[in-house]
């Protein structure tokens, strides 16, 4: 919701002389672009900063990021919530397109997230700047946006670049919802890929499509820096492997990740639907498989 002006009292106003309210300039018609339309100018595992137009998922919910990383938008009449950012780069793609959905930047009330490396939440401090929305994010990704650095408990430490620091609002928890007027997003949390990982699951109807869930899945996959080892990290492998359990049980009729082409977005854009393709459990199932295929080779001394 946005925050309503405080009174002031008119002889304070005329005091200062204050000039008239300006009424903004209008916004664009909206684009109307398909998915098929926006996957034919991508490619699998395409340029994270490369531009792409946005286009409805479903009901309330956009894609508004680039061809290489996605961001999702949530809209709702008194303010919107957006998921991820894309790099500092890519953030302006992400504010360029939530433009030509016909929506104003400063409509957007929280960011959020899914995990915390720069080629997804780079583009925060960005964003805050230009939208004034609150930034929520879970205990572990919000010391990492504070800083601007992942911590050396990351699996890439020492691989990845800093991005420009940014407050954090509201520490989000796991089972935590954040609401709009049209959809509750419900946190799930997801940690191996990184620590603070969230998964984010919301229902979202459509009139004519009707209802249907949708999970925005983070990317849990078991990429690290040459001299980390997930064997050697007991504790984190084991809540590794309780996320990818997390995500298996999630109910999803419409399958959403950070990194399109993990969750073959663009083929299922292409056949001009999003549902289905791709279910939780099949994501999971594919997760599941990296991530013994990575312990086997370090138990092979790889």
């Amino acid at each position: 919701m946005f925050a309503k002006a405080t009174p002031v009292a008119l002889a304070t106003l005329l005091a200062a002389c204050a000039p008239p309210i300006q009424t903004p300039d209008p916004l664009p018609e909206p684009e109307q672009v398909t998915m098929a339309q926006w996957a034919s100018g991508c490619e699998p595992w395409d340029e994270w900063d490369k531009p792409a137009p946005p286009f409805r998922i479903h009901g309330n919910t956009y894609y508004v990021g680039t061809c290489g990383i996605a961001a999702i938008l949530v809209a709702g009449p008194q303010g919107h919530i957006l998921i991820d950012s894309g790099t500092e780069a890519g953030a302006e793609v992400v504010l360029a397109n939530i433009g030509k959905l016909g929506f104003r930047p400063n409509e957007i009330a929280t960011i959020l997230h899914s995990h915390e490396h720069f080629d997804h939440v780079g583009g925060f401090a960005k964003l805050k700047a230009a939208t004034g929305a609150h930034i929520a994010a879970s205990a572990a990704a919000a010391a990492v946006l504070r800083s601007g650095e992942v911590g050396p408990d990351d699996p890439q430490a020492g691989t990845l670049d800093a991005m420009a620091p940014v407050a954090v609002d509201v520490i989000v928890a796991d089972g935590d919802v954040v609401r709009t007027e049209t959809a509750n997003l419900v946190a799930t949390a997801t940690p191996g890929h990184t620590a603070g990982a969230l998964s984010w699951q919301w229902q979202d109807c459509d009139g004519r499509a009707g209802c249907k869930t949708i999970v925005y899945a983070d990317s849990l996959s078991p990429v690290s820096s040459d001299a980390y080892r997930f064997s050697d990290h007991p504790a984190y492998l084991a809540a590794y492997r309780h996320s990818v359990a997390r995500v298996r049980a999630l109910q999803c009729d419409i399958l959403l990740t950070p990194h399109p082409s993990a969750s073959k977005m663009l083929e299922r854009a292409a056949a001009g639907s999003l549902v289905g393709g791709m279910s939780c459990a099949e994501y999971a199932d594919a997760l599941e498989a990296r991530l013994k295929e990575r312990l086997a080779k370090e138990a092979a001394g790889g």
